[in-house]
Formats: structure tokens, sequence, C-alpha cells
């Protein structure tokens, strides 16, 4: 939704912006608060930006969901919103559990980037060489590789933008995947060659940035709606419905995508066993708002999967 500006309303407040410190999610930082600034008219010096070094940044030498999954993202966040220490925090979307504590509630989803995935090294992924060593830590990355070139070799590559590109420029991969619109908000588009979304579907909530804020502060709550934007909430929590209805987890490789048609979405998912060699998938329609239709589409692709893949699933 988007509202007028209000410039009497929020011009004497204060608030607190809490985000991790990797450059990605400051630059989601600011463009959060610069949003916020420009639709009710106020400095941004108003909003403070409060950054914390997230578990998840800290551990980069194993897979997130070998040492405690999405919540390594959040934590530290979670904590300062229940103490008070900040008023809302910035999170890419995808990197938000499904289940979230009932004191929080989503105070705004921005306008979607690109959800593409880029591929760095190669043309395609079909111009990948003969056996090449592909970097990457998503389960939903690695199987869907192998899923089209079981010839090649996962192994694990974590770490934000700069530490991915560092390590396959020392020529530890042939070739790794980003985040497109992660690499337009750091003012990387020139680097990779994007993967038509439709052929190679994108991780739930790709390229999302989601706000989140107390559920009972409803002065947060007016302020964060004025830059909500509701086709890509409709988008993101239709999403977070199927992973809900899937019962998955950072292990489960889950793909996604979600198209706006008016006042209708159109959903594709897949899911896949992780070394590939297995996959079902499965498209839905439903109105905007209906979190049923996805939950459908989550107990059509359970009821299909094999057991390669259902085993990967809680709703299995």
């Amino acid at each position: 939704m988007t509202h007028d500006k209000q410039p009497d309303t929020f011009r004497a407040e204060r608030y607190k912006l809490g985000t991790r410190r990797s450059p990605l999610a400051m630059a989601q930082a600011h463009e959060t608060r610069d949003r916020l600034a420009e639709a009710h008219g106020i400095d941004p010096a108003h909003i403070e930006i409060v950054p914390v070094t997230a578990s998840g940044d800290r551990i980069q030498d194993r897979a997130l969901a070998e040492i405690g999954g999405k919540a390594l993202w959040t934590k530290e966040l979670d904590a300062w919103l229940v103490s008070g220490e900040i008023d809302f925090a910035v999170h890419s979307a995808k990197d938000v559990e499904t289940i979230r504590p009932d004191a929080f509630a989503i105070g705004a989803i921005l306008p979607r980037e690109d959800v593409r995935d880029v591929l760095v090294g190669a043309d395609s992924i079909a111009a990948l060489p003969q056996g090449a060593v592909v970097g990457t830590s998503a389960p939903r990355r690695a199987a869907q590789l192998l899923h089209a070139r079981p010839d090649c070799k996962v192994i694990t590559f974590r770490g934000n933008v700069a530490t991915r590109l560092a390590k396959l420029a020392a020529g530890e991969a042939d070739a790794t995947f980003l985040a497109a619109a992660g690499l337009k908000r750091l003012g990387e588009t020139g680097t990779g060659r994007p993967l038509a979304a439709e052929a190679w579907l994108p991780a739930p909530a790709q390229a999302a940035i989601m706000v989140e804020c107390r559920a009972d502060d409803a002065r947060t709550r007016a302020f964060l709606s004025a830059i909500d934007h509701a086709p890509s909430r409709a988008e993101v929590l239709a999403e977070r419905a199927l992973l809900a209805g899937l019962g998955g987890n950072c292990h489960s490789p889950i793909a996604v995508l979600t198209r706006t048609e008016g006042d209708t979405l159109s959903m594709r998912a897949a899911l896949y066993s992780p070394d590939g060699a297995e996959h079902v998938t499965g498209e839905a329609r439903f109105a905007a708002g209906d979190a049923e239709g996805p939950q459908r589409l989550a107990a059509d692709l359970l009821a299909r999967a094999v057991p390669a893949i259902a085993v990967h699933f809680a709703g299995a």
C-alpha cells in the first residue's frame, strides 16, 4: 500500500532501525531508511541505523543448515526488538524463518527486486565445463545444478558477495551463483549472467526486503505502512505460506516463482532431492492474500514426491 506523505505526524519522532553489518544488509537498511524519509517527508537522520554482527556472518566455514539455520540471521535483531533497543529490523525476506514469534509483525515488504539468480564463471549452465566445480551453500542451487548437470561437483561457498567472488577469483571453484537483487543493491550489475527465472526457479521470498517490528507497537506499524508494497507483500506471504505447508527447513531444496497478474497470483514450485536426481513440480493460481492456495499446492507436491524428496520435508 502507499500513502500520501504525512509530514506532521512523524516529523518529531525518532526511530532506531536494526540491521546486520554485511554490505548488502547495510545497503538494504539505507534503502529502507530513505524510502521512509521520502514517504513521510522527514530528514533521514530521524532514523538511526543500528548494525549488529549476526551469528550467520561470524561463522563462515560451514553450511547454514549445519549451524542453526535461518535463525542465525535473525536472533540478535530479535533480541534487540524484544528489549526495545530498536524499533524495527530490516531483513532479506528469504533469510527469515517461516514461523516467527507472535511478538513480531511484518511492518512492510519493499518493492521486490529482480528475483533471478546470476551465474558467475560461465555464460550458462550448459556452458559449464564437464565436471565443473561450482561453489554454493544453498541446497536449492546445488540441487537445481545437479539436476541439470549431474557431472558437476558442488562445494560449500559461504560469505558475502565480495567473499564469494574472491574465492572464485582465487580458483576455488569454476563458477558460483549470486542473487541479481543483491548485486544490483551493491552496484555490481555487470557481474555474471542472469538465469531465466522460468527455467531456474528462485528461492522463496528472494529479492524482497522485509521490515519487522513489535506486533503491539502501533506507532511503528503506522510509520512502516507507508512503504509497504502490496503486490510484493502478497507474493512473499504466498511463498512463505508454501514453505509453511511444506514444512521445509534449510536442508530442503525448494524453488518457487510467483507472478502477480492483477488480483491473482500465479505460482510455480519445485522440490528436489539434495543430489538433484529427483524432482517434482507443480503450479497453482489463487487470489492475492489467499494462504490456502499455496498450502494446497504444497499438499499436492508432497503427495507426488518420491521418498528421496519427501524425507526432507516435515510435512511429509
